[in-house]
């Protein structure tokens, strides 16, 4: 689709009350955003039909949205239409990795990651979702191949390491992870935390989104070790220690095969190279150190 036809199709939408101004907004690598003011206020219309090949399915982020607003966390679902959701904007700044490492922040975000994994599910409805990344892992692998990536002799390779990395990481608790927790998907309003886009989110283990959470946004060892006492409440023994280092490692996975697909795939304005190369960089040294210790 073209961005005029987006345009089009948004400017179409029933809910406006007035003259509308709609400009496209940056920074999105799976779905197109655009920024909307009408007479009433500002929205974010996002634009995206499911993505079977990424395990995106728009009913579960629905839902999930919806929930999350419900738990406090996350800006209002104001209408859905034909592949465009469009939600209450925020007036707030994103996040940056260096300031998810910040020590008066990152009490604040972990809370919330733990809001998340506790109080969405008491307001999700209708069916949801495992999002297991060790079968997303063997899953991209396969389409590598089929598809006949540059990558495709990586990645039997890969998958074998991820299914290790699943033996290694048992056993499992779940809760309901977002799974997707890039410094982008925090907003500071000033006042409060907000935790956006649920394209991912789905049932899993604690540990996929602590990993991720750390090695997204560049954690020192020391504040790793925090995170877990602290979402534990429990000292850290050297058996929880192993196995989150272990979903650390699939979650760097996960992160550096989605890349590999998008580069093949996507539309979106995006240099997937180059962030497939950064992430496949951190997930080998995540490996190293997972695999010495």
């Amino acid at each position: 689709m073209s961005q005029s036809d987006l345009l089009n199709r948004i400017r179409a939408l029933p809910i406006w009350q007035g003259e509308i101004d709609v400009k496209p907004l940056d920074g999105g690598i799976t779905n197109v955003n655009c920024l909307v003011q009408d007479s009433a206020g500002k929205y974010v219309v996002r634009a995206g039909d499911d993505i079977p090949l990424h395990q995106v399915m728009r009913f579960n982020e629905l839902a999930a949205s919806r929930a999350a607003h419900a738990a406090g966390l996350s800006p209002a679902v104001v209408h859905t239409q034909d592949g465009l959701t469009v939600l209450e904007f925020i007036e707030s700044r994103t996040l940056t990795e260096a300031d998810v490492r910040g020590p008066a922040m990152l009490p604040r975000v972990l809370e919330l990651v733990k809001s998340c994994h506790r109080d969405v599910p008491r307001h999700l409805r209708g069916p949801a979702l495992v999002f297991w990344v060790f079968h997303v892992i063997r899953d991209y692998a396969a389409t590598l191949q089929d598809q006949n990536s540059p990558y495709a002799p990586l990645a039997t390779e890969l998958a074998g390491i991820g299914n290790g990395l699943e033996q290694a990481a048992g056993p499992f608790d779940i809760v309901f992870g977002h799974n997707d927790l890039l410094c982008g998907n925090f907003l500071d309003d000033g006042q409060r935390l907000w935790l956006i886009d649920y394209d991912y989110a789905g049932f899993n283990s604690p540990l996929f989104d602590l990993g991720g959470l750390a090695s997204n946004n560049g954690l020192s060892q020391q504040q790793e070790l925090w995170l877990l006492e602290t979402y534990f409440e429990a000292p850290v023994t050297d058996t929880l220690l192993h196995r989150y280092s272990a979903m650390k490692c699939a979650s760097l996975l996960r992160e550096t095969m989605w890349s590999m697909v998008s580069e093949i795939t996507s539309e979106i304005d995006f240099d997937y190279a180059a962030y497939t190369a950064g992430n496949l960089a951190r997930f080998r040294a995540a490996l190293d150190d997972f695999q010495n210790t």
